[in-house]
């Protein structure tokens, strides 16, 4: 590609930017918050017309069947196909729809997408409608000054990426849309910075843990036993002995933030004795010895460590309490597993990214892994897909805060980056 081409195409990218803007508006706009899933169907639909616009073929595919998929929830996605004049690779930009609770603390409107010195603000507007906006105006820009490229070029908004994927691109790679021979390039416009390439992520395992006693009134509680007591050793347990345990392993992976170099655990939730009430009601809850409780734990892993030796570590505490405390009795069940991934340094998008980073940014691209796993665990596992990166726009501590926001420069500098990407591994050599 020619420099005079390249300044057309980036040109474009400028003469779009308003466009850019009022697309990622629109998208903040529309409520798909997950749980339990509300307004997939609407994403996609606008999507869909937006991209059929553009000469894009469209597919709305439901993940019947799929985890918290419903009828009164279903789990809706979209993938927009565009051949060009010949045939070759597909460059894929891959985005989740869903965004996650909106929580306290906000003080702009959370679906407003208000416009302010620079940054667009909302639920959503930097994890992740804004690289979805942005990977969208690429497209769109690289075809209209690039009508005879060869290949294809794919944009998909996928379903329930904050609660695990399985009705999004976990589905969908069930179904084949990430097989290598069909789809040669992934880039998901994940928030890590717009000088960022992200190769990978750490794994993850959740867990319940249950501990178990005896009910009996709560006036006489010798006569029963404490399950919230037993889970109360645990903990301690924990405190003593796993997370110091887990501060000593660290990974040669380049993980950000430092913090998350090392192996992590987080008690998510915890609960133990009778059901909590709805909100509504007023009485006094009844005086009974807790018979069961019940902890999440989100056990983040590193590449350099296997996960059968993560969950004996864990059994491994458990059956000493067992060993030292009367009546000591737990279950643990798996919820969720993932194993880490990271694309090689080497790969043809990386390098690709990386060096449109260069031209657009004009310094070299830092190249990180991400601390939480996102839509590439399903790309690499279940697509066999390993030629897969993580470049987008966004601050990656701004994803799931208050006043959450996306920088309009940022957008526009990724769209180039993006943009150029397309031209490199999509036009023909000379």
């Amino acid at each position: 590609m020619t420099r005079v081409t390249e300044k057309q195409l980036l040109d474009e990218i400028d003469a779009r930017r308003d466009d850019l803007i009022a697309l990622t508006q629109d998208l903040i706009r529309i409520p798909t918050l997950n749980p339990p899933g509300r307004n997939y169907r609407e994403i996609c639909e606008f999507l869909a017309e937006r991209l059929g616009a553009s000469g894009f073929t469209i597919e709305l595919i439901r993940a019947t069947g799929a985890i918290a998929d419903s009828a009164k929830y279903p789990r809706w996605n979209i993938v927009a196909r565009h051949n060009g004049a010949r045939t070759g690779e597909c460059v894929h930009f891959n985005s989740h729809h869903d965004v996650v609770e909106v929580g306290h603390g906000w003080t702009r409107d959370p679906f407003g997408a208000e416009l302010d010195n620079g940054r667009i603000y909302g639920r959503g507007a930097c994890d992740m409608k804004g690289g979805l906006a942005t990977s969208i105006i690429a497209a769109e820009a690289f075809i209209a000054t690039h009508p005879d490229y060869h290949g294809a070029i794919e944009i998909s908004a996928t379903a329930d990426e904050e609660s695990g994927g399985y009705g999004g691109v976990a589905y969908l790679a069930e179904q084949g849309y990430f097989d290598p021979a069909r789809v040669q390039h992934v880039i998901i416009p994940e928030p890590l910075n717009k000088d960022r390439i992200c190769l990978g992520h750490r794994g993850v395992w959740w867990a319940e843990i249950e501990t178990q006693g005896r009910i009996a009134h709560g006036s006489m509680p010798f006569l029963g036993d404490c399950a919230v007591r037993h889970m109360g050793a645990v903990i301690d347990q924990m405190e003593q002995y796993l997370f110091p345990l887990l501060a000593g392993k660290h990974t040669a992976m380049p993980v950000v933030p430092d913090g998350a170099k090392q192996s992590t655990l987080n008690i998510n939730s915890i609960h133990g004795g009778a059901v909590e009430q709805d909100a509504d009601y007023t009485g006094l809850p009844v005086p009974c010895v807790p018979d069961c409780c019940r902890i999440v734990i989100d056990r983040r892993f590193l590449i350099e460590e296997d996960i059968a030796e993560v969950k004996r570590e864990v059994t491994a505490m458990l059956d000493q309490i067992k060993a030292q405390r009367p009546n000591f009795k737990y279950e643990i069940r798996d919820l969720f597993e993932v194993q880490p991934t990271m694309t090689d340094r080497n790969a043809p998008v990386v390098r690709t990214v990386a060096e449109a980073i260069q031209k657009v940014l004009s310094r070299a691209p830092e190249y990180v892994v991400s601390p939480g796993t996102y839509d590439q665990k399903h790309i690499d596992r279940i697509g066999k897909l390993k030629n897969c990166i993580a470049y987008g726009p966004g601050i990656l501590d701004l994803a799931h805060q208050p006043d959450e926001w996306i920088g309009v420069q940022d957008m526009v500098d990724s769209a180039k980056v993006m943009a150029l990407t397309l031209a490199e591994l999509l036009l023909p050599k000379p």
